[in-house]
């Protein structure tokens, strides 16, 4: 997915601002460059989407480039646009193997036993929330 981006440019002593029009809240800086903000925005989106996924929301479709250029807010912001990997949207449940010693895969039976989870949920939340 292509998001586009506003970028204000950074004057003296001032950062540059980025913000996601498509994702409502979603924004970042960077006080070294404009790639350094695009860079810094990639990671904002990236989070928003695994938040929202994380809480049941649903991820808006990226707009128009040329619309949303349009909106007067964003006067004399820079545009660029962020990719984003299709991964970090894809809830696909996929089977791996993994290989750990046995003393830790009986530490972790038992942590999933205590938190009532599989083994394989246990894993997918520690993933999360670490």
């Amino acid at each position: 997915m292509k998001y586009p981006i506003a970028v204000e440019r950074a004057g003296p002593g001032t950062a540059w601002g980025v913000i996601v029009p498509d994702l409502p809240g979603c924004f970042s800086a960077a006080d070294d460059s404009l790639e350094g903000a695009i860079e810094n925005a990639k990671e904002a989106i990236e989070l928003w989407i695994e938040t929202a996924l994380d809480n049941g929301e649903s991820i808006p479709e990226p707009s128009k480039m040329e619309d949303l250029r349009k909106d007067p807010r964003f006067e004399g912001w820079v545009w660029a646009i962020v990719e984003i990997d299709p991964v970090v949207l894809d809830d696909t449940i996929e089977r791996v193997n993994i290989t750990v010693p046995r003393r830790v895969l009986h530490i972790l039976d038992a942590k999933a036993k205590k938190a009532g989870e599989s083994r394989s949920a246990f894993i997918a939340h520690m993933a999360i929330t670490a």
